[in-house]
Parts: C-alpha cells; sequence; structure tokens
C-alpha cells in the first residue's frame, strides 16, 4: 500500500488557458480557466458546470438566497482551444531558438505560453 505523501499531478492546463469542454452536461462551451487544483486534477472553468446552492440566512431578519456559482471539472474532460482557429487539440511541449521550453497545440503549431 502507497504512503501518504503529497503526489505532484501534472497538468495540461494552467489558469488563464482558454479550453473547450470535450465530454459532459456542458459539452462543446469554450470558456477561461479560472482555477486549477492540480491535487484533484480538476479546473473550474468561467460559464461551465453552473450549479445553485440555496443559502440559509445568516443574521435575524436577513432573507435566505440562491446562489449560482462554478462548480470544478476534472481536466481529462477539457482540451485547450485556440480562438484563432476555432479548434481544440491535445497539448504538446518543444523548445524555441532562445532555448526556453514552450507548450503549443498538436492541432495547429500554435505556442500558448
Amino acid at each position: 500500500m502507497a504512503s501518504k505523501q503529497s503526489v505532484r499531478h501534472k497538468m495540461h492546463i494552467k489558469k488563464g488557458d482558454t479550453v473547450q469542454v470535450i465530454t459532459g452536461k456542458d459539452k462543446g462551451k469554450v470558456g477561461e480557466v479560472t482555477a486549477v487544483f492540480p491535487k484533484k486534477s480538476q479546473v473550474i472553468v468561467e460559464g461551465v458546470n453552473i450549479c445553485t446552492k440555496h443559502v440559509k440566512p445568516r443574521q435575524e431578519g436577513e432573507s435566505g438566497q440562491i446562489v449560482t456559482s462554478e462548480f470544478p471539472v476534472h481536466s481529462s474532460n477539457v482540451m485547450l482551444y485556440s480562438e484563432k482557429e476555432k479548434v481544440a487539440s491535445r497539448v504538446g511541449h518543444t523548445f524555441t531558438e532562445d532555448g526556453r521550453k514552450v507548450r503549443i497545440l498538436k492541432k495547429t503549431g500554435e505556442i500558448i505560453d
């Protein structure tokens, strides 16, 4: 049995990336990643997986309310998206002329960062 150590999860998506949902109830939606949770391999995408939450009144005289917010989706359910070509693609890694390691879209060859 494995010991409980903090395992570093490598994710192909970073905060600020534009992604497209490839499966689930929000399939086909495109949005920007607002938060990343590497330990759970989950991401929060703008406008995707919106859930309603009923909040009880906290103070006397205050009324309860229904709050809608984005909840995390698994990182395997999203793909990087190219705004120029309007296509989702897998991610690859390459080196630039000055020796920097960068992420590229495999379909278009577009450099992401």
